[in-house]
């Protein structure tokens, strides 16, 4: 019994490493996919406008629970409207790279 509960539970933390892997980001990915991120955020992340928050630097956590919750539709109001549209369509991992590429932005 104590070898099938080590055998289980070693099975477990690898599967919860693989996952951890799957949701770090990759920048350079992000890089590619921020294109339609500049018109507000700018080139690196330092937004254009004060109506839009500058993303350079920021926790890639916070990042990807904020893009998470504007295409999961768990924010509402003015930056929501704005922001739904590009979040609706990227997978968690293009949200994980994204993140990556503009917390690592000075």
């Amino acid at each position: 019994m104590r070898k099938i509960l080590i055998t289980l539970s070693s099975l477990l933390l690898v599967s919860s490493l693989g996952n951890l892997a799957q949701a770090a980001g990759d920048a350079e990915a992000g890089a590619k996919l921020t294109a339609r991120c500049m018109g507000c955020h700018g080139k690196t992340g330092h937004s254009t406008s004060r109506m839009y928050p500058s993303l350079a630097g920021r926790d890639a956590e916070y990042l990807v629970d904020a893009m998470k919750a504007y295409r999961d539709g768990r924010r509402s109001g003015r930056r929501a409207n704005i922001m739904v549209p590009f979040a609706r369509n990227l997978s968690d991992q293009e949200i994980a790279d994204i993140a990556a590429f503009y917390s690592q932005q000075e």
